[in-house]
């Protein structure tokens, strides 16, 4: 064999190894997802109605493993649910832990951090009090220092408080369950949390009132989180499943079904508030 030849077998079998390397390494998301087989989807245990785990059989329910199940389904895999928690299901999908996160308030901080589908829905920031003559309180009303209102200190409502209560009497809380106590206690007026937690709180303790949407309505894109890695067809899949689902009314069916056990219907919601934003 000439030199000649001998260095253009070399090439094309260089060639031949380089095409073959990155053939492997562009194997798509979607493909390396069902080629696990799962669809791995970060999961809080006790946060009704979004997830729920049962401490006996270790079964998920709530709205968002619905709708987890149903993407999972339309991959063709299993879905496989992770335990988390709100404040590590971001640096789960960071670390590829998990594959997607659903249920994120859309602050561009965290889009920092994980990339962000279209919404899944709209959740309304909303007071919780035992106060009716807070029923049609504006935000501006509530900016009073004769107002104590209680949150979750980091939270997306605790966000809310300094941006439009900065003159309120603000209590801030390491925990959710904390706040409520303060508001059922009479520490404070009300809490400020999102209209779905809301709902399932009061349900839970009739003693921290009513659930009220103060004007001008506060609405944040409930979103699903995404690994900045994953691939353009993939990211585009997801926005496309959660368009779509919004817009079918699928979405709002899984929340409503996720609501049911606490004894809310979609009547019960209040004025004010559409999943659509």
């Amino acid at each position: 064999m000439s030199i000649l030849n001998k260095v253009m077998t070399g090439l094309a079998a260089a060639a031949t190894a380089l095409t073959l390397g990155q053939a492997a390494a562009a194997q798509s998301t979607v493909d390396e997802i069902r080629e696990r087989g799962v669809l791995r989807v970060a999961g809080i245990p006790t946060e009704a109605p979004y997830f729920v785990r049962d401490i006996r059989t270790g079964e998920w329910t709530g709205f968002v493993v619905e709708m987890a199940a149903d993407m999972a389904s339309v991959l063709g895999v299993e879905l496989e649910m992770v335990e988390s928690s709100w404040a590590n299901s971001i640096l789960d999908v960071q670390s590829g832990r998990v594959d997607l996160a659903f249920a994120l308030t859309a602050l561009p901080t965290r889009a920092l951090s994980v990339a962000f589908s279209e919404p899944t829905y709209y959740n309304s920031f909303v007071i919780i009090s035992p106060n009716e003559a807070l029923a049609n309180a504006t935000w501006a009303d509530l900016n009073n220092p004769d107002v104590t209102i209680a949150v979750d200190t980091g939270s997306a409502q605790d966000n809310i408080a300094r941006q439009y209560l900065p003159n309120a009497n603000i209590l801030r809380f390491a925990t959710r369950d904390e706040a409520v106590i303060a508001v059922a206690t009479g520490r404070a007026d009300a809490i400020i949390n999102t209209i779905l937690n809301g709902m399932v709180m009061r349900e839970r303790n009739p003693a921290i009132g009513m659930v009220y949407v103060p004007e001008p309505r506060l609405s944040s894109p409930s979103v699903i989180g995404m690994n900045h890695n994953a691939d353009a067809v993939f990211q585009a899949f997801v926005s496309a499943w959660a368009n779509y689902n919004r817009r079918m009314g699928n979405n709002q069916t899984w929340i409503v079904n996720g609501l049911a056990p606490f004894g809310v219907t979609l009547d019960e919601l209040p004025p004010g508030f559409d999943f659509n934003g």
